[in-house]
């Protein structure tokens, strides 16, 4: 069964986003509006943060999730659903399948994070392992409700989950309404349309920013193109848009209503994953980090106030570490070093002193004493180290240069 149907095809109006919003009460949370003093500061206007990474299952995704099953037939209800996600859209379907009495079967592959596959588990849905990307998960998900007759859920090409997306921007309005840009990331594009369908009928004048990955951008070429265009291999840590080709449904609502769409770096991702850790004291994934990411990279382009929607925060502990590493690196405050030093008693202690002296923070150390090329009393070091900025980094070069150390790299 195609979720391409003349259903799927219609429209979104401010009507369907006010259903949306009645059938979500009680069900998805009013998230809160946090004020950002850093980026504030650094856009010079007011810039909140929409914390959809504290909505129930830790994202948007269920909002919109639990209004296309709350609008099933009966008979629909009674056969189940399917639906293919990495982790967040599999959470949302778990969640409001278990809430409406439904029985929901998600296909995840085979090496979704454990956190996230035990998570949807937890929510009352049956899952399935298969396949070694996306792609294929979703191809599996679809032969699963061709062959039992579930209904699939797509998680972002259908007018019933952009509608409960698009609760989000009626929730921005009354909590902000002042906000003259809203800046969203986007895969598929079906949280940024819905927000735009919601916002543009009440407030016109607001600038809608979606943000994509460089490395999943199917939005730009295939806008330029007027049609939705395929990515060969979409590439980003941001796997909550990482989506090689825009929805029908929604490509259409963004190509008429959202303003502008951006694209940022995976070090701009890293970064805004960290800032948001350390300034604003929450756990966002990259995904849901993309409009902060677009916010630091050019922070003089928005006109404020701002409100940035943080979509997510179901990231992966393994992920998480790499990326806040990254985002240090990106931001001057990580430095790898390889340097040799005389393998001798107290070489090592003597080198540590150093760098101690430079007040910089040994993360992890690595000895090579045996390599065809070292000599015979040389040894090879490589240090992590964590540093205070571009400067310190610097700083740490000239102290170990004057102590006599050759750094490699």
């Amino acid at each position: 069964m195609s979720y391409r149907t003349a259903e799927s095809l219609r429209s979104v109006t401010l009507d369907d986003v006010r259903g949306a919003r009645k059938m979500l009460s009680g069900v998805a949370r009013v998230t809160a509006l946090e004020g950002s003093r850093y980026l504030s500061r650094l856009v010079g206007a007011p810039v909140h943060l929409k914390c959809e990474n504290l909505q129930r299952t830790g994202s948007f995704k269920l909002r919109g999730a639990y209004v296309r099953i709350a609008g099933l037939l009966p008979e629909e209800r009674a056969a189940g659903v399917v639906a293919a996600s990495a982790g967040n859209h599999a959470q949302g379907v778990a969640l409001a399948s278990s809430l409406l009495g439904v029985h929901a079967t998600v296909f995840m592959p085979q090496g979704a994070p454990l956190p996230k596959v035990s998570a949807t588990r937890d929510y009352g849905a049956e899952v399935r392992l298969h396949g070694q990307v996306v792609d294929e998960t979703l191809a599996a998900a679809e032969e699963y409700a061709a062959r039992t007759g579930a209904v699939f859920i797509h998680p972002f090409d259908h007018p019933d989950v952009i509608a409960g997306q698009g609760t989000v921007g009626l929730e921005i309005l009354e909590q902000c309404p002042e906000a003259r840009t809203i800046v969203v990331g986007m895969g598929g594009g079906g949280l940024a349309a819905g927000i735009a369908v919601a916002v543009k009928a009440l407030r016109p004048d607001v600038r809608i920013v979606g943000v994509q990955a460089e490395g999943a951008a199917c939005y730009p070429p295939s806008l330029a193109a007027g049609r939705p265009v395929s990515l060969r291999n979409p590439a980003t840590m941001a796997d909550g848009i990482r989506v090689g080709r825009p929805g029908v449904v929604p490509f259409g609502i963004v190509d008429e209503l959202v303003d502008e769409v951006r694209t940022v770096s995976e070090d701009e991702l890293s970064a805004a994953l960290l800032l948001c850790l350390e300034r604003a004291k929450l756990v966002v994934e990259p995904a849901g980090a993309s409009p902060v990411a677009a916010l630091l990279a050019a922070p003089e382009t928005f006109d404020g106030p701002v409100v940035a929607v943080l979509s997510g925060g179901n990231v992966d502990p393994v992920l998480m570490q790499r990326v806040l590493r990254h985002g240090m690196a990106a931001q001057g405050r990580y430095l790898a070093v390889r340097l040799r030093l005389t393998d001798r008693p107290g070489a090592l202690a003597t080198l540590l002193g150093v760098l101690s002296a430079a007040d910089a923070n040994v993360l992890d150390v690595s000895h090579v004493r045996t390599d065809p090329r070292l000599g015979l009393t040389e040894a090879e070091v490589e240090l992590h180290l964590e540093t205070k900025g571009p400067a310190h980094c610097a700083e740490l070069g000239r102290a170990l240069r004057d102590a006599g150390y050759t750094v490699i790299a």
